[in-house]
């Protein structure tokens, strides 16, 4: 196990240093965004005629309440002190709401929507793509085109495709929204069944790409199994076919039960864009608000949950490769 200890300490020093990049830039960028986002509150609290000294007391207190009077290097380690803190800081355009509570509960949509909608368009993707694999013929000149041209289409289009025709259209779906304003978030089978009225096209949307993309990758590694070695081996041994498209199937989803562990680590960045087409209340559409509304606090906070997942999932797929991979076992035998 020393070889895989030093391999551990290794990949957790450079995930530390993304990590730690990404907190710098998490910091920075938004600020390189043009204006000021305290003019922005000030406008937007402001009505009438105001006198100037008045707009300016206002607009000095907000300054000195968020803490942007002070030099940016201050400001840059109080955010890193807040961060270890687990403090994302106080939204600019929803004062007095912490980012916490905001992001905490859009996550919870953004999880209840990415993640069924990965699950289901995997399984589907893959069991599509190993029976075009297996089939052949007319099935497989079927699937592979329509897997192909679906994955091929970026989430937001095919979003707006489906918005405009079942929303716009047809009238069949609201066109935005995680529920109605009408209402009031409960346990109501009211409720329910209208959260699960505006869940359905930005699921539809995330499912088909998913599925496309999940059937191109199974029957690809289908085909290549199928052409390997030991299934002409278990041919001439006289196996059902049944039997061998088992052996064919548990070895080509290995490397898209790799693809489903990404997926599922880096969902809460995954297919924002779709969010904000259909407005769902997800990290994306605050995230777009936050940018919109120059709120600081909320863009970082949404990008570190981002940036940490993504990080967390890929660091999680290292160590279990350096566990089951001879390879990588071999390089860490090598290094000892």
């Amino acid at each position: 196990m020393k070889g895989f200890t030093k391999y551990f300490i290794q990949k957790l020093l450079w995930y530390a240093l993304a990590f730690f990049i990404a907190l710098f830039l998490n910091f920075f960028l938004p600020r390189l965004i043009p204006g000021d986002p305290i003019s922005v509150i000030v406008g937007r609290v402001m009505s009438g005629n105001v006198a100037s000294e008045t707009q300016e007391r206002i607009y000095q207190s907000y300054v000195h309440e968020f803490g942007l009077d002070k030099p940016i290097i201050v400001q840059f380690f109080t955010y890193i002190g807040n961060i270890f803190k687990g403090n994302l800081g106080t939204s600019f355009s929803l004062y007095p709401l912490s980012v916490n509570e905001v992001i905490g509960s859009a996550v919870v949509w953004t999880i209840a929507l990415q993640l069924p909608s990965i699950l289901v368009g995997w399984i589907i993707g893959n069991l599509l793509g190993a029976a075009a694999a297996y089939r052949n013929g007319v099935f497989d000149k079927t699937i592979f085109p329509l897997s192909l041209f679906v994955s091929s289409i970026p989430y937001q289009c095919l979003a707006i495709i489906l918005l405009y025709f079942f929303g716009v259209n047809l009238g069949w779906f609201p066109i935005g929204g995680g529920y109605s304003r009408t209402l009031l978030p409960s346990l109501s089978w009211t409720f329910i069944l209208d959260v699960l009225h505006h869940y359905f096209l930005p699921f539809i949307s995330l499912v088909l790409v998913t599925i496309g993309g999940q059937a191109i990758g199974m029957r690809e590694m289908s085909i290549y199994e199928l052409n390997t070695d030991y299934v002409t081996y278990c041919k001439m041994l006289g196996m059902k076919d049944k039997k061998i498209q088992k052996y064919v199937f548990k070895n080509a989803v290995l490397p898209q039960i790799t693809g489903l562990a990404i997926s599922l680590g880096s969902m809460v960045g995954g297919a924002l864009v779709t969010e904000i087409v259909f407005g769902y209340p997800g990290l994306g559409t605050w995230l777009f608000n936050g940018i919109r509304q120059l709120d600081y606090p909320l863009i970082q906070g949404s990008t570190l949950i981002i940036a940490l997942m993504v990080l967390l999932a890929n660091f999680i797929m290292d160590m279990v490769y350096g566990l089951i991979d001879p390879r990588i076992k071999a390089a860490q035998m090598e290094e000892v």
